[in-house]
């Protein structure tokens, strides 16, 4: 629930309440439900409830994720705002090879969907305001985190500058990935950089999309274009457009009709010709892996433990079996009396998801070496490897598995 004053002893203090921590949070409350545990959310950002339009940002969500939030009670919901993903195109450009998946070869509603992060955050924020097991302090700000023998001390900056000295036995950090407290923690991250930067935008083009989702190679990165809800009769999609790092600033201030032109030449003309772009945004690329996602007392969750490429979009739907994996641990804890914040409980957490984790690395880091080049070798692997994968059922099945967030699941419930 919203509250505006905390208490001064908290079992759990999440600090983020964006769209990994809040959906931890969720599945938090689920798994502790009427055990008396209490939980402490803070998110520095008051959520904005905007109105519908051609620019809003949105997610992929696995149909694992989509499992997940299931199983939390808030997918009817979520549902309604939800572009199904019904299938999966993967091509290379120049070249010959391409995988296509389709829902009804995996005997599923569909492969994935697209939600507006708006809708995402409407439906994370009223779970959290009316669970009785959270209180939930927004806008809050951390000033400081002090490890002691029990746990942390969290200092709180809430409204009115006002400050709270709370005690928690566990802290889970999910502040995202430039987090300012791991760092002030002395928690280091080992760095990839692929001097690629990602554009962003959602844009507009003659042709329904029927439900695919785009995924394109070409020798500077992949280019996405992922199924959006029309709006105002225009036919849209979510771009993901994976450019050298030295060309992105250039390739944004283009005037409209030369970046669709640019964008067309990449793309292609599966979707026919695009007629709009709307505001654009680029970042870097890198793959960002701390060195510790535990210590004692300590989680780390989301982009402040792993960030990855946007390629297949695995960042969020890792994070978000992360969140389900470490709800599941420390409600097995709670269950044996064990103290929320030990090590040996935490071990336990990164013991079940060591192996997804690894996986989904290493996936969406090859791919993105592999489809970022023109080395003849390479070139002549990933032809192989696309063709294979489309005609030999164990590797289709494999690969629609990893993509669609499932591979790992059932090794978790083993």
């Amino acid at each position: 629930m919203r509250v505006t004053e905390v208490q001064e002893h908290y079992d759990i203090v999440l600090i983020g309440g964006g769209l990994v921590g809040a959906s931890f949070a969720c599945g938090l409350a689920h798994a502790l439900a009427g055990q008396g545990v209490r939980i402490l959310v803070t998110e520095a950002i008051e959520s904005l409830q905007a109105s519908p339009s051609f620019d809003a940002r949105s997610t992929a969500l696995s149909y694992g994720s989509r499992q997940i939030y299931d199983e939390l009670g808030l997918w009817n919901e979520l549902s309604t705002y939800a572009t199904a993903i019904e299938r999966i195109h993967v091509s290379d450009r120049g070249h010959f090879g391409a995988v296509r998946i389709d829902r009804d070869e995996m005997n599923v509603e569909a492969l994935g969907y697209v939600v507006e992060n708006r809708h995402l955050g409407l439906v994370l924020n009223g779970a959290l305001e009316q669970a009785q097991e959270i209180d939930y302090l927004c806008p809050a700000r951390i000033s400081n985190l002090t490890p002691t023998a029990e746990g942390y001390t969290v200092q709180v900056l809430g409204q009115n500058d006002s400050v709270s000295t709370i005690h928690a036995d566990l802290v889970v950090l999910a502040d995202g990935g430039k987090s300012a407290l791991s760092q002030s923690l002395g928690i280091t991250s080992a760095v990839t950089r692929y001097e690629q930067s990602a554009i962003i935008a959602n844009v507009a083009f003659a042709d329904s999309h029927c439900g695919v989702a785009y995924e394109r190679f070409t020798d500077s990165g992949p280019v996405a274009v992922l199924p959006l809800s029309t709006l105002a009769g225009d036919n849209r999609g979510a771009l993901i457009w994976t450019v050298a790092a030295q060309e992105a600033a250039e390739i944004v201030a283009l005037p409209e009709e030369e970046f669709l032109s640019r964008l067309q030449e990449r793309f292609g003309h599966r979707l026919g010709i695009f007629t709009k772009c709307g505001a654009r945004g680029t970042y870097p690329l890198s793959l960002s892996v701390a060195r510790e996602q535990i210590r004692p007392g300590l989680v780390l969750l989301g982009n402040v433990a792993h960030s990855l490429h946007p390629v297949a979009g695995q960042g969020l739907n890792l994070a978000l079996r992360d969140a389900q994996a470490l709800s599941a641990s420390l409600a097995n804890a709670q269950q044996q009396r064990q103290p929320l914040g030990s090590m040996a409980v935490l071990q336990e957490y990164v013991r079940r998801q060591k192996s997804d984790q690894e996986a989904t690395i290493d996936f969406s880091h090859y791919m993105t070496r592999l489809f970022s080049t023109n080395h003849p070798a390479l070139v002549w692997a990933r032809k192989f490897g696309l063709f294979s994968i489309d005609l030999i059922p164990v590797f289709k099945r494999g690969f629609a598995r990893q993509a669609m967030g499932l591979a790992q699941r059932a090794i978790q419930r083993a």
